[in-house]
């Protein structure tokens, strides 16, 4: 069940639960804190400039983003760690991406998107976490690798590896958007959980705690 990722067009955004679309295909999740690349590595994997679109306000509009191919559904959730954004709103976004994942979707691969300059954030811990105990295939896109040189991308990759590694992810893929590294690799792994060669897990029922 090969997915033309050329073929790729934008579907609906559901701001509640209840907006959310049948689950009637595969799908693939993208997931991270805002301004971490999201949109552009949708973009770069699907040979496309601006189908995922980059928010002019980060963190302002809370929706999940659904894009429909021929085999499968890649699903954009909505950033999260947005420093401006109120406590209820960060609340109302652990409370929606909860019950997404907890709703018996076909969910086949999370792709979890974690800047590659930086250590990873206590968000991106807390989602990490959430997606070990889940128990759900995911791998973790080390995001604008290019932003940094040969001795800065060797001890990043190195220490974010052990850093993530606990959290047993399906790979680490260092990533950019700007010269195409990793995309074939991320291409492969959607690919490959599409086609049902990644192996189920079961979900647990677990909560997103979202601190003040």
């Amino acid at each position: 069940m090969f997915m033309n990722l050329n073929k790729v067009d934008y579907e609906l955004s559901a701001g509640t639960f209840k907006q959310l679309p049948a689950c009637t295909m595969p799908e693939i999740v993208f997931s991270g804190r805002s301004n971490v690349g999201k949109s552009s590595l949708i973009n770069k994997i699907l040979n496309r400039k601006s189908l995922a679109r980059v928010s002019s306000q980060p963190g302002k509009t809370i929706t999940i983003n659904f894009y429909r191919a021929d085999t499968a559904r890649l699903v954009d959730l909505p950033g999260y760690g947005y420093a401006k954004a109120s406590f209820s709103e960060r609340n109302r976004w652990g409370e929606m991406i909860e019950k997404y994942f907890q709703s018996d979707r076909d969910i086949r691969l999370v792709v979890q998107l974690i800047d590659m300059r930086h250590n990873p954030t206590k968000d991106d811990i807390v989602m990490l976490d959430f997606l070990h105990q889940m128990e759900l295939p995911y791998i973790v896109a080390l995001t604008k690798s290019d932003k940094l040189n040969k001795t800065e991308y060797m001890s990043q990759l190195e220490a974010l590896t052990t850093q993530i590694s606990e959290f047993s992810p399906l790979a680490i893929v260092p990533f950019s958007s700007v010269k195409g590294e990793g995309k074939e690799e991320v291409i492969e792994w959607i690919q490959k959980s599409v086609e049902g060669e990644i192996f189920e897990k079961k979900p647990l029922k677990v909560k997103i705690k979202i601190k003040k």
